[in-house]
Protein backbone atom coordinates (compact mmCIF):
# COMPACT_ATOMS: atom_id res chain seq x y z
CA UNK A 1 0.00 0.00 0.00
CA UNK A 2 1.40 3.43 -0.94
CA UNK A 3 -0.24 6.56 0.66
CA UNK A 4 0.13 9.98 0.44
CA UNK A 5 -0.68 12.08 3.53
CA UNK A 6 -1.61 15.81 3.05
CA UNK A 7 -1.72 18.08 6.35
CA UNK A 8 0.53 15.34 8.03
CA UNK A 9 1.34 17.86 10.90
CA UNK A 10 -2.39 18.28 11.67
CA UNK A 11 -4.42 16.73 14.26
CA UNK A 12 -5.61 13.94 12.30
CA UNK A 13 -2.67 14.41 10.33
CA UNK A 14 0.08 13.50 12.79
CA UNK A 15 -1.94 10.69 13.90
CA UNK A 16 -1.75 8.92 10.62
CA UNK A 17 1.44 8.99 10.10
CA UNK A 18 2.33 7.74 13.89
CA UNK A 19 0.12 4.69 13.03
CA UNK A 20 0.87 4.12 9.63
CA UNK A 21 4.15 4.17 10.27
CA UNK A 22 3.69 0.60 12.19
CA UNK A 23 1.81 -1.40 9.33
CA UNK A 24 3.53 -3.93 7.30
CA UNK A 25 4.22 -3.50 3.59
CA UNK A 26 3.39 0.28 3.30
CA UNK A 27 5.23 2.93 1.97
CA UNK A 28 4.13 6.65 3.24
CA UNK A 29 4.59 10.01 1.73
CA UNK A 30 3.33 12.87 4.42
CA UNK A 31 3.53 16.18 2.90
CA UNK A 32 2.61 19.47 5.15
CA UNK A 33 1.76 22.57 3.21
CA UNK A 34 5.50 23.74 3.02
CA UNK A 35 6.14 20.64 1.21
CA UNK A 36 2.68 20.41 -0.62
CA UNK A 37 0.73 23.52 -1.40
CA UNK A 38 -2.78 21.09 -2.37
CA UNK A 39 -3.97 24.63 -3.68
CA UNK A 40 -1.60 24.24 -6.51
CA UNK A 41 -2.23 22.40 -9.32
CA UNK A 42 0.91 21.84 -11.19
CA UNK A 43 2.48 21.03 -7.33
CA UNK A 44 -0.61 18.02 -6.74
CA UNK A 45 0.00 16.82 -10.40
CA UNK A 46 3.61 16.50 -9.90
CA UNK A 47 4.33 14.88 -6.09
CA UNK A 48 1.00 12.45 -7.42
CA UNK A 49 2.87 11.30 -10.05
CA UNK A 50 5.88 11.59 -9.04
CA UNK A 51 5.15 9.52 -6.03
CA UNK A 52 1.70 7.27 -7.47
CA UNK A 53 -0.30 6.30 -4.44
CA UNK A 54 -3.12 3.48 -4.34
CA UNK A 55 -4.14 5.69 -1.43
CA UNK A 56 -4.66 9.51 -0.80
CA UNK A 57 -5.42 11.15 2.74
CA UNK A 58 -6.42 14.55 2.54
CA UNK A 59 -5.91 15.48 6.26
CA UNK A 60 -5.51 19.20 4.45
CA UNK A 61 -7.77 22.11 5.69
CA UNK A 62 -8.52 25.49 6.86
CA UNK A 63 -10.52 24.74 9.92
CA UNK A 64 -10.15 28.44 11.54
CA UNK A 65 -13.59 28.76 11.38
CA UNK A 66 -14.29 32.51 12.80
CA UNK A 67 -10.80 33.34 10.35
CA UNK A 68 -12.73 32.22 7.38
CA UNK A 69 -15.42 34.48 7.81
CA UNK A 70 -13.05 36.89 6.53
CA UNK A 71 -10.62 34.61 5.12
CA UNK A 72 -13.36 33.55 2.35
CA UNK A 73 -10.61 33.20 -1.00
CA UNK A 74 -7.95 31.15 1.40
CA UNK A 75 -10.67 29.04 2.62
CA UNK A 76 -12.59 28.53 -0.51
CA UNK A 77 -8.25 27.53 -2.28
CA UNK A 78 -7.87 25.28 0.60
CA UNK A 79 -10.93 23.85 1.43
CA UNK A 80 -12.51 23.23 -2.14
CA UNK A 81 -9.74 23.86 -4.96
CA UNK A 82 -7.07 21.80 -3.04
CA UNK A 83 -9.40 18.77 -2.41
CA UNK A 84 -10.14 19.42 -6.43
CA UNK A 85 -6.68 18.84 -7.45
CA UNK A 86 -6.32 16.11 -5.20
CA UNK A 87 -9.75 14.68 -6.95
CA UNK A 88 -8.26 15.27 -10.39
CA UNK A 89 -5.02 13.46 -9.82
CA UNK A 90 -6.12 10.63 -7.58
CA UNK A 91 -8.87 9.71 -10.82
CA UNK A 92 -5.68 10.18 -13.28
CA UNK A 93 -4.02 6.99 -11.59
CA UNK A 94 -6.64 5.03 -10.12
CA UNK A 95 -5.92 5.75 -6.55
CA UNK A 96 -8.78 6.16 -3.78
CA UNK A 97 -9.13 9.41 -2.38
CA UNK A 98 -10.29 9.70 1.39
CA UNK A 99 -11.12 13.31 2.50
CA UNK A 100 -12.00 14.63 5.70
CA UNK A 101 -15.19 16.44 6.11
CA UNK A 102 -17.53 18.40 8.88
CA UNK A 103 -20.55 18.65 10.88
CA UNK A 104 -20.44 22.38 9.68
CA UNK A 105 -22.39 21.25 6.63
CA UNK A 106 -25.28 21.14 8.39
CA UNK A 107 -27.74 24.25 9.51
CA UNK A 108 -28.23 22.28 13.01
CA UNK A 109 -31.39 23.19 13.25
CA UNK A 110 -32.87 19.32 12.83
CA UNK A 111 -33.87 17.63 16.02
CA UNK A 112 -32.16 14.20 16.31
CA UNK A 113 -28.98 12.69 14.99
CA UNK A 114 -27.71 14.06 11.47
CA UNK A 115 -27.14 10.79 8.95
CA UNK A 116 -25.40 10.75 5.68
CA UNK A 117 -28.43 11.84 3.08
CA UNK A 118 -30.04 14.97 5.21
CA UNK A 119 -30.14 17.78 3.51
CA UNK A 120 -26.68 20.09 3.83
CA UNK A 121 -27.07 23.77 4.93
CA UNK A 122 -24.65 25.22 5.94
CA UNK A 123 -24.32 28.78 7.88
CA UNK A 124 -20.98 29.77 7.79
CA UNK A 125 -17.68 30.57 4.99
CA UNK A 126 -16.13 27.38 6.62
CA UNK A 127 -19.04 25.15 6.10
CA UNK A 128 -19.79 26.22 2.67
CA UNK A 129 -15.96 25.76 1.30
CA UNK A 130 -16.22 22.27 3.21
CA UNK A 131 -19.27 21.44 1.53
CA UNK A 132 -17.59 22.61 -2.04
CA UNK A 133 -15.05 20.25 -1.27
CA UNK A 134 -17.31 17.44 -0.57
CA UNK A 135 -18.95 17.94 -3.89
CA UNK A 136 -15.80 18.55 -5.85
CA UNK A 137 -13.93 15.31 -5.11
CA UNK A 138 -17.31 13.25 -5.36
CA UNK A 139 -17.77 14.48 -8.97
CA UNK A 140 -14.47 14.04 -9.98
CA UNK A 141 -12.89 10.78 -8.09
CA UNK A 142 -15.18 7.66 -8.82
CA UNK A 143 -13.39 5.88 -5.96
CA UNK A 144 -13.67 8.79 -3.20
CA UNK A 145 -14.66 8.45 0.82
CA UNK A 146 -15.28 11.19 2.58
CA UNK A 147 -15.76 11.55 6.46
CA UNK A 148 -17.49 13.83 8.20
CA UNK A 149 -16.45 14.46 11.40
CA UNK A 150 -17.10 16.85 14.32
CA UNK A 151 -15.49 18.44 17.43
CA UNK A 152 -11.60 16.89 16.81
CA UNK A 153 -9.33 16.84 19.23
CA UNK A 154 -5.68 15.09 19.97
CA UNK A 155 -2.56 15.17 21.06
CA UNK A 156 -1.27 17.57 18.13
CA UNK A 157 -2.68 21.16 17.66
CA UNK A 158 -4.78 23.37 19.13
CA UNK A 159 -8.42 22.12 19.81
CA UNK A 160 -10.75 22.21 23.19
CA UNK A 161 -9.29 19.90 25.49
CA UNK A 162 -5.98 22.00 25.04
CA UNK A 163 -7.95 25.49 26.09
CA UNK A 164 -9.55 24.05 28.47
CA UNK A 165 -6.64 22.25 30.52
CA UNK A 166 -5.28 25.72 30.44
CA UNK A 167 -8.17 27.39 31.46
CA UNK A 168 -8.39 24.89 34.35
CA UNK A 169 -5.12 25.85 35.85
CA UNK A 170 -5.95 29.44 35.64
CA UNK A 171 -9.38 29.89 36.58
CA UNK A 172 -11.29 29.02 39.46
CA UNK A 173 -15.18 29.31 37.61
CA UNK A 174 -15.55 28.84 33.50
CA UNK A 175 -18.93 29.30 31.56
CA UNK A 176 -19.38 27.02 28.78
CA UNK A 177 -21.53 26.98 25.96
CA UNK A 178 -24.34 24.35 26.98
CA UNK A 179 -26.54 24.70 23.94
CA UNK A 180 -24.38 23.30 21.21
CA UNK A 181 -24.49 19.12 21.31
CA UNK A 182 -22.38 17.46 19.40
CA UNK A 183 -20.07 13.57 19.34
CA UNK A 184 -16.40 14.91 20.62
CA UNK A 185 -14.08 12.68 18.42
CA UNK A 186 -10.38 11.54 18.91
CA UNK A 187 -7.79 12.50 16.07
CA UNK A 188 -6.26 9.05 16.55
CA UNK A 189 -9.86 7.32 16.42
CA UNK A 190 -10.17 9.02 12.97
CA UNK A 191 -7.42 8.10 11.41
CA UNK A 192 -7.59 4.32 12.28
CA UNK A 193 -11.15 4.48 10.90
CA UNK A 194 -9.55 5.81 7.89
CA UNK A 195 -6.48 3.22 7.44
CA UNK A 196 -9.46 0.33 8.45
CA UNK A 197 -10.81 1.95 5.11
CA UNK A 198 -7.44 2.09 2.92
CA UNK A 199 -6.32 -1.29 4.22
CA UNK A 200 -9.52 -2.62 2.80
CA UNK A 201 -9.66 -0.58 -0.22
CA UNK A 202 -6.07 -1.73 -1.22
CA UNK A 203 -6.20 -5.45 -0.38
CA UNK A 204 -9.21 -6.03 -2.25
CA UNK A 205 -8.86 -3.68 -5.40
CA UNK A 206 -10.65 -4.22 -8.29
CA UNK A 207 -13.57 -6.95 -6.17
CA UNK A 208 -14.05 -3.62 -3.43
CA UNK A 209 -17.89 -3.04 -3.71
CA UNK A 210 -18.05 0.40 -5.55
CA UNK A 211 -21.07 1.13 -3.98
CA UNK A 212 -19.07 1.45 -0.61
CA UNK A 213 -17.70 4.90 -1.76
CA UNK A 214 -19.33 7.48 -0.74
CA UNK A 215 -20.07 9.69 2.49
CA UNK A 216 -19.86 8.34 5.85
CA UNK A 217 -20.39 10.13 9.56
CA UNK A 218 -17.91 9.33 12.15
CA UNK A 219 -18.06 10.75 15.30
CA UNK A 220 -17.68 10.14 19.53
CA UNK A 221 -20.28 8.98 21.24
CA UNK A 222 -21.81 9.45 24.16
CA UNK A 223 -23.35 13.35 22.76
CA UNK A 224 -22.98 16.44 25.03
CA UNK A 225 -22.50 19.49 25.09
CA UNK A 226 -19.66 21.89 25.17
CA UNK A 227 -20.36 22.46 28.81
CA UNK A 228 -20.45 18.62 29.30
CA UNK A 229 -17.56 17.71 27.57
CA UNK A 230 -15.55 20.45 29.58
CA UNK A 231 -17.06 18.84 32.72
CA UNK A 232 -15.61 15.99 32.04
CA UNK A 233 -12.42 16.86 31.28
CA UNK A 234 -12.20 18.39 34.14
CA UNK A 235 -13.32 15.93 36.28
CA UNK A 236 -10.46 13.58 34.42
CA UNK A 237 -7.39 15.74 34.96
CA UNK A 238 -8.37 16.47 38.59
CA UNK A 239 -8.03 12.25 38.17
CA UNK A 240 -5.09 12.08 36.84
CA UNK A 241 -3.48 14.60 39.10
CA UNK A 242 -3.34 17.65 36.23
CA UNK A 243 -5.52 19.50 38.42
CA UNK A 244 -6.05 20.29 41.80
CA UNK A 245 -9.77 20.85 41.84
CA UNK A 246 -12.44 21.10 39.47
CA UNK A 247 -13.18 24.73 38.10
CA UNK A 248 -17.09 25.57 38.58
CA UNK A 249 -18.49 25.09 35.00
CA UNK A 250 -21.32 27.35 34.83
CA UNK A 251 -23.61 26.84 31.61
CA UNK A 252 -24.33 29.49 29.16
CA UNK A 253 -25.75 30.26 25.67
CA UNK A 254 -24.25 30.29 22.25
CA UNK A 255 -26.00 34.41 22.60
CA UNK A 256 -23.79 34.71 25.52
CA UNK A 257 -20.50 34.06 23.46
CA UNK A 258 -20.92 35.64 20.28
CA UNK A 259 -18.73 34.45 17.22
CA UNK A 260 -18.22 35.76 13.40
CA UNK A 261 -19.13 32.10 12.57
CA UNK A 262 -22.17 30.83 13.38
CA UNK A 263 -21.94 27.32 14.95
CA UNK A 264 -24.15 24.93 14.54
CA UNK A 265 -26.86 24.15 17.71
CA UNK A 266 -27.13 20.06 16.78
CA UNK A 267 -23.98 18.47 15.07
CA UNK A 268 -24.94 15.37 17.02
CA UNK A 269 -23.86 12.69 13.70
CA UNK A 270 -25.16 9.60 13.27
CA UNK A 271 -22.39 6.70 13.15
CA UNK A 272 -24.54 3.79 11.80
CA UNK A 273 -23.43 3.67 8.21
CA UNK A 274 -19.96 2.88 8.84
CA UNK A 275 -20.32 0.33 11.90
CA UNK A 276 -22.42 -1.35 9.21
CA UNK A 277 -20.42 -1.06 6.49
CA UNK A 278 -16.72 -1.37 7.52
CA UNK A 279 -17.38 -2.61 11.51
CA UNK A 280 -15.75 0.64 12.37
CA UNK A 281 -17.54 1.66 15.76
CA UNK A 282 -17.97 5.33 17.07
CA UNK A 283 -15.02 7.10 18.70
CA UNK A 284 -14.50 6.63 22.43
CA UNK A 285 -13.60 10.20 23.37
CA UNK A 286 -14.05 9.41 26.97
CA UNK A 287 -11.41 6.46 27.26
CA UNK A 288 -9.05 9.10 25.01
CA UNK A 289 -9.41 11.39 28.04
CA UNK A 290 -7.64 8.79 29.77
CA UNK A 291 -4.07 10.25 28.94
CA UNK A 292 -4.26 14.10 29.25
CA UNK A 293 -0.50 14.43 30.17
CA UNK A 294 -0.50 13.47 26.32
CA UNK A 295 -1.93 16.71 25.35
CA UNK A 296 -0.12 19.10 27.39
Amino acid sequence: MKVLITGSNGQVGSCLVKQLQTCTNTEILAVDRTELDITSKSDVIEIVGAFKPNIIINAAAHTAVDKAESEIDLSYAINRDGPLYLAQAAENIGAALLHISTDYVFDGDKEGNYCETNMVNPKSVYGATKLAGEKAVIETCSRTIILRTAWVFGEEGNNFVKTMLRLGQQRDELGIVADQFGGPTYAGDIASALIDIAKLINIQGESFDSAKYGIYHFSGLPHTSWCGFAQTIFDKAVEQGLLKKVPLVRGIKTSDYPTPAKRPANSKLDTQKITETFSIQASDWQRALNKLYNYQ
